[in-house]
């Protein structure tokens, strides 16, 4: 079946649909990872985006269930060169085909995603649409890609209640902005018990609840629509609970405290960026999932200084809080699959608990 990517720029890739046959309109992000593609299709923080992965063959390994980083898959769409027809592993449950079918979610491939790329690079991060409609007419279509914003995206992928995964030592509050499996697991891992919050809880509750610890995740969008979460972790930031917090978490919790963030040209998205921690001089490779960066030249020195910065381009990859045992990262230190290079920042989260 055939399919078209028609970007508001007015460019056109033809190519063949899989997954889900509904149209959609989707902001366009490329993720320059080489292997986990599933964990790609269920990190919630690409709702509202459509992904085109720019490794050329996707599919190979197949899907297997347990890899899954949500109980869901969460793009709009997904784009790539070429899709394996006949997956082969011994872990394989499904085919990406069928897993894209069963979550609705449209594909499209056999277009250049290399050139796909490079239009983004250039021009930057722009809307698309996926559609089998061949009778399209392009300048309605444009029209309708320029009046396209996500909204809404943190409600859409939090948890709706609380619940609890039991542990023997620190008690950690773990907000759900659109967090991955691998959050609460990490800290599992490491004998916390972890109970995990809908995004918009009262900073009451949380205070009430006695925490050892707070852990702000990962999650989509743009964090200055997220007003409600920002005035809630103002509360937490004056309390004394050590806090760690990742991607969305860390911008919130700079906006917090008289940051500013702002939206990158087409954002950082793949499994090998480095980023030096400024405190060791070290440099770790990570995995990121993000299109908004803190702007640290309206950084109060007196409330945070910068404690990672990447390597390629200079942005913010981490705060330390001044007088506060708070600390926050850009990257994904429970990257997986990807680098663990940065795992231990866990164990320094541990470390400031038992402190």
């Amino acid at each position: 079946m055939k399919a078209f990517l028609i970007l508001e720029d007015g460019h056109v890739f033809t190519g063949t649909g899989f997954g889900s046959d509904r149209e959609i309109i989707s902001e366009i992000v490329f993720n320059t990872s080489m292997t986990g593609y599933l964990e790609v299709l269920t990190d919630p923080s690409y709702a509202g985006q459509a992904v085109v992965m720019t490794y050329p063959l996707i599919g190979n390994y197949g899907i297997c269930r347990q890899d899954m980083e949500s109980l869901r898959a969460w793009p709009d769409g997904y784009i790539v060169r070429e899709l394996s027809r006949i997956p082969s592993n011994f872990r394989s449950e499904d085919t990406i085909q069928h897993f894209l079918e069963e979550q609705d979610i449209p594909g499209i491939a056999g277009i250049d995603t290399r050139a796909l790329t490079k239009i983004l690079r250039e021009k930057g991060t722009m809307n698309g649409m996926i559609t089998r409609r061949e009778d399209f007419v392009l300048e309605d279509v444009i029209a309708q890609l320029k009046q396209y914003t996500p909204t809404g995206v943190v409600r859409k992928v939090t948890c709706n209640e609380k619940y609890v995964l039991p542990g023997e030592g620190y008690r950690v509050a773990l907000m759900d902005f659109g967090a991955k499996k691998n959050i609460a697991r990490s800290l599992n891992e490491r004998g916390c018990e972890v109970t995990v919050y809908p995004a918009y809880t009262s900073a009451e509750e949380i205070i009430a609840s006695h925490p050892d610890g707070i852990m702000l995740s990962n999650g989509p969008g743009d964090p200055k629509e997220c007003v409600e979460i920002i005035q809630e972790l103002k509360k937490l930031y004056a309390t004394e609970i050590p806090i760690f917090a990742i991607c969305l978490g860390h911008q919130l919790m700079a906006l917090a405290n008289g940051c500013d963030t702002h939206k990158m040209k087409y954002g950082h998205r793949g499994g090998n960026h480095p980023v030096k921690d400024l405190m060791t001089g070290r440099t770790y490779i990570s995995s990121q999932n993000h299109g908004y960066v803190v702007d640290t030249r309206q950084l109060d020195p007196a409330v945070a200084v910068p404690a990672f910065v990447n390597v390629n381009d200079g942005t913010n990859e981490g705060l330390s809080y001044v007088g506060k045992n708070i600390f926050t990262v850009q990257f994904h230190p429970e990257a997986c699959p990807g680098p663990q290079d940065s795992s231990y920042l866990f164990d320094r989260f541990l470390e400031m608990m038992k402190q």
